[in-house]
């Protein structure tokens, strides 16, 4: 559905090159310690997979690529990221996950992504329009690229500390983002296209918060931290992800996330 009419979306058949990889992209070594609430990770060599959905309840061609996205639960080393768009919801149904800053980063990223227009259900992987995500079978894996910025994550308490380290390269302009997201929401909607459905939702982005550009180079190590405003509701798994991307040419570069 484009942010102009509430028409129904079918997937192109253009195909973007998704190659196989290892498990390494994302480095599973966290190390958590739950007495103690604390837990680090560090990101691999390579870039990992980095799924974004840009979704809403209020729209009809919307579950299947929730459902599509749910699939991906079982694939620890990608980094999957569901934004709820608030423009649908004129239709008859809020979304209770919508946020108008969520249409507005879908709104920015065209320019990276190749998109014209925003739409529903957008998924994007690494910064790319992925238009054939229905043919798209999970392991979601992308062709082997050296990330230029390696990053450590580690959760003390409530706050977490990232280490953003450039390697091998000059010194880069980059930013980045957090984003907090929670698995195993229900909904039951009353109103609008999909009136009288129960859909459920992974990968929920409950809340995004930007980092201000920076430049970074291999003996200049940046530290970020982030203290989510959110609290966790419930049993529901939670993970923390934090996003590094090329200021230049806005496509993520690296990224890393904590689930402990």
């Amino acid at each position: 559905m484009t942010a102009g009419e509430a028409s129904r979306w079918h997937p192109s058949p253009k195909t973007l090159t998704v190659a196989a990889i290892g498990l390494c992209c994302l480095l599973a070594s966290a190390q958590a310690a739950e007495s103690s609430g604390s837990c680090t990770a560090r990101s691999g060599a390579n870039t990992p997979a980095i799924v974004e959905l840009y979704t809403s309840e209020g729209c009809s061609s919307c579950p299947p690529a929730d459902r599509w996205l749910s699939k991906l639960t079982a694939q620890p080393d990608v980094i999957a990221l569901a934004f709820h768009v608030d423009y649908w919801d004129h239709l008859g149904w809020k979304d209770p996950f919508g946020s108008p800053a969520f249409s507005q980063r879908q709104a920015q990223q065209q320019r990276v992504n190749g998109s014209r227009f925003s739409y529903t259900p957008q998924v994007t992987i690494n910064g790319v329009d992925a238009r054939h995500w229905r043919s798209l079978r999970p392991p979601i894996t992308v062709p082997p690229s050296s990330s230029p910025v390696q990053v450590q994550l580690s959760r003390m308490g409530d706050r977490y500390t990232a280490v953003v380290q450039a390697v091998n390269g000059p010194t880069l302009r980059v930013g980045a983002y957090w984003a907090v997201t929670e698995n195993g929401w229900v909904s039951e909607v009353k109103r609008g296209e999909n009136s009288g459905a129960t859909l459920a939702h992974d990968f929920v982005v409950r809340e995004y918060r930007p980092v201000s550009l920076w430049s970074t180079g291999e003996e200049h190590a940046k530290t970020l931290s982030f203290t989510p405003l959110t609290a966790s509701e419930g049993s529901r798994s939670r993970q923390v992800n934090l996003v590094v991307f090329d200021a230049d040419s806005g496509r993520p570069m690296q990224a890393i996330k904590l689930g402990c």
